[in-house]
């Protein structure tokens, strides 16, 4: 059945997509697809960091469209909106009588010239920008489940999974979570990520965020359970 959310361009309307975001990656499935385009077409702007889940969502789906696209045909989204759109009287363009023109005198433009060094310069920049663009397109996305564990059973588990969840960067998306007993009282926490593989090591951002300050005051370890290409 198709998720139906009205009028995003509110308050309301976003605080319904950040609480239908707060265990989702994505509005359907798990990998994007033209429900989440519909979503961020539906969205004049990105959201505010009030609406956490929403504004990381909308990130990711940003970073997706243009580095490769989002493909994938989703299950069906309905976007509904409360504003009451009036028809504008519709007028008539108005045409404007034009001069003639004056004769121009041929000598005085050279439309065949050569190239300048500034043109030859520009022409190798925009084709060096175009084969960048299209080799980010060709960058795959990898899911990877991540197992966390605190320091004993008198750590925060809330207060870890938001030092989790404060790494951001281009290419990462936090995905859901959830506690697992390990023994004598002590839980660990298990969380999926999707990484655009280009931008993100996962080994990096092992050792350099989550097991730094101050992610590290919760955090005692950290092992990737299992990393899947998508």
């Amino acid at each position: 059945m198709a998720v139906a959310f009205t009028n995003l361009g509110s308050q309301a309307g976003l605080q319904k997509l950040n609480e239908y975001l707060l265990t989702r990656s994505y509005i359907s499935g798990y990998q994007a697809s033209k429900d989440d385009l519909a979503v961020y077409s539906a969205l004049n702007s990105p959201p505010s960091e009030e609406f956490v889940n929403a504004a990381r969502w909308y990130t990711h789906i940003d970073a997706l469209i243009r580095l490769s696209g989002v493909t994938e045909e989703g299950k069906g989204v309905k976007i509904e909106s409360s504003a009451v759109v009036e028809d504008s009287p519709i007028t008539p363009p108005v045409t404007e009588a034009k001069a003639p023109a004056e004769d121009d005198d041929d000598d005085d433009v050279d439309l065949f010239g050569e190239e300048t060094e500034e043109e030859k310069k520009a022409a190798e920049e925009r084709a060096a920008a175009v084969k960048a663009s299209a080799k980010k397109k060709e960058s795959g996305k990898s899911s990877v489940l991540l197992d966390v564990k605190p320091w004993d059973d008198e750590t925060d588990m809330k207060k870890l999974e938001e030092a989790v969840r404060s790494v951001q960067m281009e290419g990462l998306l936090w995905g859901a979570s959830k506690l697992v007993p390990v023994g004598y009282g002590i839980k660990k926490l298990q969380i999926m990520m999707t990484i655009v593989d280009d931008l993100v090591s996962v080994d990096d951002l092992v050792e350099e965020r989550l097991l730094t300050e101050p992610a590290n005051e919760y955090i005692q370890s950290c092992d990737i359970v299992a990393f899947n290409k998508i």
